[in-house]
């Protein structure tokens, strides 16, 4: 089996080498990863500017791009064949809720997606990251029972978000569907040294809600959580409404 790894933390990041090492044991892995951080990138394409790509002294192929466009040149040039799987992560931090939208591990996986080629986005919601280690035997468990399957779902994700918990802790596997999320005071506005007039985005606080079979509810009762997305964003209750509507024709 052919797989394909790459992440938005950048090639270096511990959750790629623990993802990698876990799906070694089910295929041929080439890794094609930024050569730097590119959270919340989402699905970013770089279009002003050449790309360029690079090899690691592990083999790694390292682009100074988003996670998007390492997607795009290893289907597209770097890899002689076709990948069977592309598997996004270890994120450094969870993608539950609407982070989906702004994640560009999961945004990896998207393009995959789009590209006809299975793919899963692996994150993890805990703080300490040099944890991750010990999750390799839980990836590789659930590698096992994702490779093996013949009917992957087409036009289709899986998102798994890894509970803040040691892996001996871990209660079991749940499917779920996307929670929701608010940030509070996550804008901040300020002067810098010279008085001049800056914001920032992000820190702030974080309520989630949802209901039982979402994946917040999963994460924090120490389960896996595993959320199938797909790319046709339709809102399909609303067609026939939406075509009663006047609008001038």
């Amino acid at each position: 089996m052919r797989i394909l790894c790459t992440n938005d933390d950048g090639y270096l990041a511990l959750g790629l080498n623990v993802l990698a090492t876990a799906a070694a044991e089910f295929g041929e892995v080439t890794v094609v990863a930024p050569d730097r951080e590119q959270s919340a990138t989402s699905h970013a394409l770089t279009l002003h500017h050449p790309l360029r790509a690079r090899r690691a002294p592990d083999g790694a192929r390292v682009v100074d791009g988003t996670p998007t466009d390492c997607v795009i040149l290893a289907v597209g040039e770097l890899l002689e064949d076709r990948p069977d799987i592309v598997l996004s992560g270890i994120n450094h931090g969870p993608n539950m809720g609407e982070d989906v939208l702004y994640s560009g591990t999961v945004a990896a996986a998207m393009e995959a997606t789009v590209l006809g080629v299975p793919a899963v986005a692996f994150s993890y919601t805990g703080e300490k990251h040099e944890e991750l280690e010990g999750w390799q035997p839980v990836i590789a468990n659930l590698l096992k029972g994702i490779l093996q399957r013949d009917d992957f779902p087409e036009h289709t994700l899986l998102s798994v978000n890894l509970p803040a918990v040691p892996p001996g802790e871990v209660k079991g596997v749940r499917v779920t569907k996307l929670g929701q999320r608010r940030y509070k005071d996550s804008l901040t506005r300020a002067l810098d040294p010279s008085g001049r007039e800056y914001f920032w985005i992000g820190g702030g606080s974080t309520n989630w809600r949802g209901p039982e079979d979402s994946d917040f509810r999963a994460i924090e009762s120490g389960y896996i959580s595993i959320t199938p997305l797909h790319l046709d964003l339709t809102n399909f209750r609303l067609l026939d409404q939406i075509r009663g509507w006047e609008l001038g024709q």
